[in-house]
Formats: C-alpha cells, sequence, structure tokens
C-alpha cells in the first residue's frame, strides 16, 4: 500500500497548503474586525456541517472525475476550523500586550508578526491539524470519484467484496493519519518548548512582552 499512501499524502498536502493560505490570513482579518466574523459566521457553520460527500457534486459537474475534484472539495471541507481556530488565538492574545508593544511604537504590522501571531501560535497550529485531518477525511470519500490512493483502494474492497483488500486499506488510512497528526503535534510542542522561559531557546515573546507591560506600569506609577 507505500505508492497508494504517497498517493493519498501528495494529495492531502496540496489541500493543507492551499487551506492553510487561504484560512490564516482569513482568521486574522476575521480577528480584526468584528463585522466580518459575523458575515464569515453563517458560511464557516454551513462548510462545517455539510457532509463532505456534498462538496464533491458541484465539482465533478465543473471539473471531470479524478484528483482535482477531491482537492478542492477537500480545501473547502477544511477551511472552516483553520479559520475559527486562527480567529480565537489572535481575539484570546491579552489586550494588556497589544497596548504595551504599541506604547513603545511598534506599527500595526509589528504587533501582528512579533506579538499577536506567536501568542496565538498553539491555536494556529492546533487549527492546521484539524485541517489536516478533514483534509484526509474527504480525500479518502474522494476515492468514489476516481480519485486514487487509499480511498480507491477501500472503495475497491467494498464494492468488489474483497474483505481483505479493505481491510488492509482501511488499516492503512489509520495508519497515515497517526502519523500526520502526530508529526504536526511534534512540531508544535517542540516550537512552543524552544520559546518557553525553561527551554534552551531563551525567553519567549509572552515573558518579554509581559515584562515591558510590567515596565510601563511601574514608570506610569512613579511619574504619577
Amino acid at each position: 500500500m507505500w505508492p497508494q499512501a504517497m498517493d493519498t499524502l501528495s494529495q492531502v498536502l496540496v489541500a493543507v497548503a492551499i487551506s492553510v493560505v487561504i484560512a490564516v490570513p482569513l482568521g486574522i482579518l476575521s480577528a480584526k474586525s468584528d463585522s466580518l466574523q459575523r458575515g464569515m459566521k453563517p458560511i464557516l457553520d454551513a462548510m462545517q456541517t455539510m457532509p463532505a460527500f456534498v462538496y464533491l457534486v458541484p465539482v465533478i459537474a465543473l471539473f471531470t472525475v479524478g484528483r482535482v475534484p477531491g482537492v478542492i472539495a477537500s480545501v473547502i471541507y477544511a477551511l472552516a476550523p483553520c479559520v475559527r481556530l486562527t480567529d480565537l488565538g489572535i481575539r484570546q492574545v491579552p489586550k494588556e500586550i497589544v497596548e504595551a508593544a504599541e506604547a513603545y511604537g511598534s506599527t500595526g504590522w509589528q504587533v501582528l508578526r512579533k506579538v499577536q501571531i506567536p501568542l496565538a501560535r498553539p491555536s494556529i497550529l492546533l487549527g492546521i491539524n484539524q485541517t489536516i485531518m478533514m483534509a484526509l477525511s474527504v480525500v479518502i470519500i474522494a476515492g468514489l470519484i476516481g480519485a486514487g490512493g487509499l480511498g480507491y483502494e477501500a472503495v475497491a474492497g467494498l464494492t468488489r467484496s474483497e474483505i481483505g483488500r479493505g481491510v488492509v486499506a482501511g488499516v492503512s488510512i489509520l495508519l497515515l493519519a497517526i502519523v500526520i497528526d502526530r508529526v504536526t503535534q511534534a512540531m508544535g510542542m517542540e516550537r512552543r518548548s524552544m520559546r518557553g522561559p525553561v527551554g534552551t531557546g531563551g525567553i519567549g515573546w509572552w515573558p518579554r512582552v509581559r515584562a515591558i507591560a510590567a515596565g510601563s506600569n511601574v514608570q506610569t506609577t512613579t511619574r504619577s
């Protein structure tokens, strides 16, 4: 099942790359604008609650059967969690930290790049992890429309009553999902440990900005 697994993995990577490129900027814009968040909420709700197989119908009408409809359906289905968790992570950054960075002359882009995104990184990584899992599920379903990979093997085992073939494909899908999940989690944990105050990478952004905020409060009290 190795060639089929690599075929499935390639489709997942393409779908996740496109999803992250679209979802993270949308999540940041949604965190900056309450009106945009309210407008996007029903759309994201519909994208998450609609069954994944439904996305394949209009895509097949526009494109022929194969890998392209599967990747497009995966992108649509996997966008929502990354957008929501990016928005949540940016909004959960304490306002005191942002105000302290702005008080020291940081521009809006610098505050976003050096303060908000590093502090929201765990939430963003969780959104990317969920996007990967959802993209994998749709890529497997896309085996019904000739997307190939492990999904096709599972469908072939089901339609031809080849129980062994279906079980092997199912176990391969399970192992691939576990490996992808563990790799993404390990990447996030490693980055966070390096940024932490007890890690080997020195003091992180959170203690730095808290120290800046504390120093700003001390100076304001002294002046008073």
